[in-house]
């Protein structure tokens, strides 16, 4: 079902449904603000008043069929890509969006990514992913060429296939150098449309018979030593105005995924005037905007302010996946985020999808898959659903195992929460895999070792050597020596040497 604007924002009902659906590409979910201020003008003289974005970064927007040619006349003057009702060229997706904001201390700098995607001068007609590999806020492997940068190797990069349409995934054994990523993905696209029963929805595959048909004269290749390790999901809170180094970035949700016209005209004037040339949407049908200088906040709250958009909602609404162009899908996670919030439900780290299609492709912890019951004509009766957890509960991960099926609606909700709590037990269990070691001394050996702390002496944050930080991926047991020079106050942004080591009697407390 395909969702159409709606004339009033605050209605619970959508109006008839639109004709055509009108879609663009932004690569790696980078968008220039002027580029995008012009395709809202031709959006806006075909009377369009609210658009979307995608799971792989790209934007739609509904028309009718007797004002589509108002938009696609102008879209065409401008040059401008797109393609109405098909995507028979899916969007280049990248984790450029969490870049410097939630992705640190990494050789994938923002210019390496843009290099990638300049490079890519061709329109590919399977999905390309170009992700980070110490991140889980893009999906790694929901392509079917997946490049997940070596987190060792400088400018190398891991290959995962996954054939189309098949799950069927097979790693490269070697690493290949930035510079060649696009020959590579152009060559591999050429083999698979040129072989389509060996490739396309075969679930014998092979992927070394793939790669033996890959001219490999004069690409930069080394052996990868090691498979690459897919990280634990850990999904940042992407919204509201957040300080990072110097600067702000500001998260915009909305919650009907609907965003207005005459805003994203106004946002993109603002990225103009205060001298931001680009933008992001996300994996997460969200826009983020990077760069924000601090005497310039206020003008982007005002914003806000302006269209009423609300900031701070509560993660367990945020950490959803929902199909796009599905009305159904929405209301299903409205009613789930209902229970959840009711229940006042643990949901950190988890990512829900939700799936009414069969080929959708969704990235979740947990999929609720909806069916429908059949009798023996072969009549469809009411829908129920199952649960799936993925493997270990990452979303990365293409295999898992049923939790619950056949379920109705009413009884979803608490089926879902019994599947939260295994998720809890299972990650207790990773974090507490000996609860011997973390019994408490005897009273005697505490005294004879008294125990440091490492305290910022601008804003008195402690660090604590025995804790860690897991919010900043920083191990229990980790020396304050041992943290990296670039090391931080994750409150006040103070530098390591700002630390102080005292007794914990000596403690200042605010």
């Amino acid at each position: 079902m395909r969702i159409s604007q709606r004339q009033q924002k605050n209605s619970d009902s959508y109006p008839i449904t639109m004709d055509s659906t009108i879609i663009i590409n932004f690569h790696g979910g980078i968008i220039s603000p002027g580029n995008l201020y012009n395709i809202l003008v031709a959006a806006t003289k075909a009377r369009i008043q609210f658009v979307r974005f995608g799971l792989r970064q790209q934007l739609f927007f509904d028309t009718t069929s007797y004002h589509i040619t108002l938009c696609t006349d102008e879209l065409d003057r401008l040059g401008i890509d797109y393609e109405v009702d098909t995507a028979h060229f899916p969007n280049i997706i990248s984790s450029y969006p969490a870049e410097e904001i939630f992705i640190r201390n990494t050789w994938l700098t923002g210019g390496v990514y843009k290099d990638v995607l300049d490079a890519i001068n061709f329109k590919p007609s399977f999905k390309v992913n170009i992700c980070d590999s110490d991140q889980s806020f893009t999906p790694m492997l929901t392509g079917n060429i997946n490049w997940i940068a070596s987190p060792n190797a400088e400018h190398y990069w891991h290959l995962i296939i996954r054939f189309p349409k098949t799950n069927v995934t097979y790693q490269w054994t070697e690493l290949c150098y930035t510079n060649h990523i696009a020959r590579v993905t152009k060559d591999l696209e050429t083999i698979i449309n040129s072989h389509p029963a060996e490739f396309i929805d075969n679930k014998a595959a092979s992927g070394e018979a793939l790669f033996a048909l890959l001219n490999q004269e004069n690409l930069i290749l080394r052996p990868a030593e090691n498979a690459v390790s897919l990280s634990s999901f850990n999904l940042p809170y992407y919204e509201g105005l957040n300080r990072y180094n110097n600067k702000y970035w500001l998260g915009i949700y909305c919650r009907d995924e609907l965003f207005s016209t005459a805003f994203l005209k106004k946002l993109c004037q603002l990225c103009l005037y205060t001298k931001l040339g680009q933008l992001c949407c996300t994996p997460w049908k969200t826009i983020i905007v990077k760069g924000i200088d601090e005497n310039h906040s206020n003008l982007w709250n005002a914003l806000l302010e302006e269209f009423q958009l609300n900031m701070r909602h509560a993660a367990n609404e945020l950490n959803f996946q929902v199909e796009d162009n599905c009305t159904e899908g929405l209301e299903l996670k409205n009613y789930l985020v209902k229970h959840l919030s009711i229940d006042d439900t643990r949901t950190s780290g988890i990512c829900f999808g939700i799936k009414t299609r069969k080929k959708s492709e969704i990235f979740s912890s947990i999929l609720i898959r909806k069916r429908h019951l059949v009798n023996l004509a072969g009549l469809k009766l009411f829908p129920v659903y199952d649960l799936l957890c993925a493997k270990g509960f990452n979303p990365n991960e293409r295999t898992g195992e049923v939790f619950s099926s056949g379920n109705l609606r009413f009884i979803l909700p608490e089926q879902l929460r019994r599947a939260v709590i295994k998720f809890s037990k299972h990650r207790l269990n990773l974090v507490i895999p000996d609860q011997q070691k973390y019994i408490a001394p005897p009273e005697e050996a505490v005294q004879k070792e008294p125990e440091y702390l490492y305290q910022c002496k601008s804003c008195l944050t402690v660090y604590n050597e025995r804790t860690g930080e897991a919010g900043h991926n920083i191990e229990p047991g980790t020396a304050f020596a041992d943290l990296p020079e670039n090391y931080c106050c994750p409150l006040c942004e103070g530098k390591k040497d700002n630390f102080s080591r005292i007794n914990r009697s000596e403690l200042q407390l605010l």
